[in-house]
């Protein structure tokens, strides 16, 4: 169970990201480096969430 709630945390942290992302893409003001950070985080959580998932379904 304690991969389930590993899971949905990350998912959580997955969307906040995109929400993050979302908003800096559209002030033009958001430096370049603050956006590649974004996507590098969010692309690490989701590698992360799709690793999980592997385990996951190897276990059962």
């Amino acid at each position: 169970m304690a991969l389930q709630a590993h899971l949905v945390e990350l998912e959580r942290k997955h969307k906040v990201l995109e929400s993050e992302l979302h908003d800096a893409l559209l002030h033009l003001s958001t430096d370049d480096l603050r956006i590649v950070e974004l996507k590098r985080r969010k692309l690490m959580v989701k590698d992360e969430i799709e690793r999980l998932r592997q385990t996951s379904s190897t276990l059962h």
